[in-house]
């Protein structure tokens, strides 16, 4: 029908996958009004069966995804080919028409760039639906909710690791300590034990241990800056705290420090993934009750 508009397979599929997940919340809602809410042992059966569900339909969207995206592939090939057609076509045309206008050749180019940046933005569109972004934070989800835990966002500002440790203790309502004097703890314990932590640093040029400058140097940044933390300010962190640290990972096993404390650990959430500039640190909270969130 004329003026009728005739959706892409992306928007179909867009909204094919609108519809499943609108069905699965009814279901899940329907699973949450069966289990009575004082019934701990079978809530927690219902929160780990609700997050297999989503993940079994996120991995079918992911499939179907690569699928339309290999369609998707073919057709920006198409459309390169096609302007690549179009500067040989404007080419023949300038030796038979060499009257053609500057303004012309202009507007030919020009729309010849914009079906390729269309194609393009239809291909990245469906890489989104499925990017790594999105499935590290789906895995997560899923072990977290084991734990009956769920993460806490952390600001990502170069402080993120300390500011997830800072969250942690005021969670506990004890040991309370800012982001500052976490850094300024883990630097002292640093420079006075220097010899835990000198082999473990190297010289990125010429892969020389830290000379006693360059730990100097390093120790005060930790202090001072907005600099990373890693592993190694963490395992200095749990001396200064006395306490255990975790740290949960999407693809990889928990990691440990500081199990010489026998108290519950302080947990952290490590993403690969989860901000432009790459890896960041969360914190966890407790996993909120969907059902008393919406009586709430």
């Amino acid at each position: 029908m004329e003026g009728e508009t005739v959706e892409t397979p992306e928007e179909q599929l867009a909204k094919q996958h609108r519809k499943e997940k609108k069905d699965m919340q009814a279901q899940i809602q329907s699973m949450k009004n069966a289990v009575p809410k004082n019934d701990k042992k079978r809530r927690k059966q219902m929160t780990e069966e609700i997050a297999k569900l989503e993940a079994d339909l996120s991995q079918k969207h992911e499939e179907e995804c690569k699928q339309l995206q290999s369609t998707a592939g073919t057709k920006v090939e198409e459309v390169l080919n096609g302007v690549e057609n179009l500067k040989v076509e404007a080419e023949e045309e300038e030796v038979t028409q060499p009257r053609l206008t500057k303004a012309q050749k202009r507007r030919d180019k020009k729309a010849a760039q914009e079906k390729e940046r269309e194609s393009r933005i239809a291909e990245a569109e469906v890489e989104n639906l499925q990017g790594v972004r999105h499935q590290e934070g789906l895995m997560l989800a899923q072990k977290l909710a084991q734990q009956q835990l769920q993460i806490k966002e952390i600001s990502s500002d170069g402080h993120c690791m300390y500011r997830a440790v800072e969250d942690q203790l005021a969670q506990r309502s004890k040991l309370v300590m800012s982001v500052k004097e976490l850094r300024s703890r883990t630097a002292e314990h640093m420079r006075s034990h220097a010899d835990d932590f000198l082999p473990f640093l190297t010289n990125p040029n010429t892969g020389d241990m830290f000379t006693t400058d360059e730990f100097e140097k390093y120790c005060s940044e930790v202090e001072h800056t907005a600099a990373w933390g890693g592993q190694l300010e963490l395992r200095a962190l749990t001396q200064v705290l006395q306490l255990p640290i975790e740290v949960i990972q999407a693809n990889s096993s928990t990691i440990k420090i500081g199990e010489e404390f026998d108290s519950n650990p302080v947990t952290l959430v490590y993403m690969r993934h989860a901000y432009g500039l790459g890896e960041h640190y969360n914190s966890v909270e407790r996993l909120k009750d969907p059902v008393n969130a919406e009586d709430s």
